[in-house]
């Protein structure tokens, strides 16, 4: 038998048996057990040998629907409807230079500012993985780019260092991109790599991200099967690594020759968790 990670094991609990708000822990929809008592009732009428009145069809169909509207709402979002349009304003797209003429779009979630702020930076530095629900609430606010599907597109992964993930314990971007792919039913692809004498981007000016982030900082293992790429990062403050990120798929003679915004011969765009700006 398949044994789930601590944070599949997590996101189903949250997911399917927790009904609160994940945020503000106040039912998200019908309370647990007053939904547990409708269940029941309804059961009886379905057990009994006597023909149920119109009355009681009338209450059967009644409890049905809070029962059917109920699950509906559980498998729409982990938030109640408050909180979730609290912290779920899509943000307009933003974009970066990579080369003349051809710049790169970043569309991300929401904006990171409380209380996702909080809660990704103790899911990335401390593993906290009770806090991965309110993310995934959030990833799942991001619209599947038009036109792509699991035969034409691949969810590009910011990839890590080997440093880092032996520091760190796991890949948090890695865990993010497989609900994104599992969100867009788009696959991820894992043919890029970071090289390791790069420096965490964390804490670092906008002058100093964009010299630690050379044209050196990323290097293709295989070429993409697809000419689709979507890139994927939990946070974007300046755009740096998915800047590097997309140049590492351009080729140098594409950069400095190009016309007309071609992004090489491959369609990219980049998806965050966060934008670290309202600005």
């Amino acid at each position: 038998m398949r044994r789930l990670a601590p944070y599949q094991t997590g996101l189903w609990l949250a997911e399917y048996m927790d009904m609160r708000c994940q945020l503000c822990r106040i039912y998200r929809s019908t309370p647990q057990s007053q939904l547990l008592q409708y269940q029941a009732q309804s059961s009886i009428h379905n057990i009994t040998d006597t023909p149920p009145t119109r009355t009681a069809l009338k209450k059967h169909s009644f409890l049905t629907n809070i029962v059917h509207q109920a699950n509906s709402h559980l498998s729409s979002g982990l938030l109640c409807d408050h909180c979730h349009n609290d912290i779920t304003w899509l943000p307009r797209p933003f974009e970066v230079d990579i080369a003349p003429s051809i710049s790169l779009s970043i569309q991300a979630s929401t904006y990171y500012e409380y209380p996702i702020r909080q809660a990704i930076r103790a899911f990335k530095h401390q593993e906290d993985m009770t806090k991965l629900p309110l993310l995934l609430h959030a990833i799942r606010q991001l619209p599947r780019p038009h036109g792509c599907h699991r035969n034409n597109s691949v969810i590009v992964a910011m990839p890590t260092t080997g440093q880092r993930l032996v520091k760190r314990g796991f890949d948090p971007v890695s865990i993010l991109s497989a609900q994104l792919s599992k969100h867009w039913q788009i696959p991820v692809w894992q043919g890029v790599e970071r090289i390791d004498d790069t420096v965490s981007q964390q804490g670092l000016t906008r002058a100093e991200r964009l010299s630690n982030l050379d044209n050196n900082a990323f290097a293709l293992i295989e070429k993409p099967h697809t000419k689709r790429l979507l890139l994927f990062d939990d946070v974007s403050t300046t755009g740096a690594s998915l800047q590097a990120l997309t140049r590492a798929f351009i080729p140098p003679v594409a950069v400095k020759s190009a016309k007309g915004g071609s992004n090489s011969s491959y369609q990219i765009s980049a998806y965050v968790l966060a934008h670290g700006s309202k600005s």
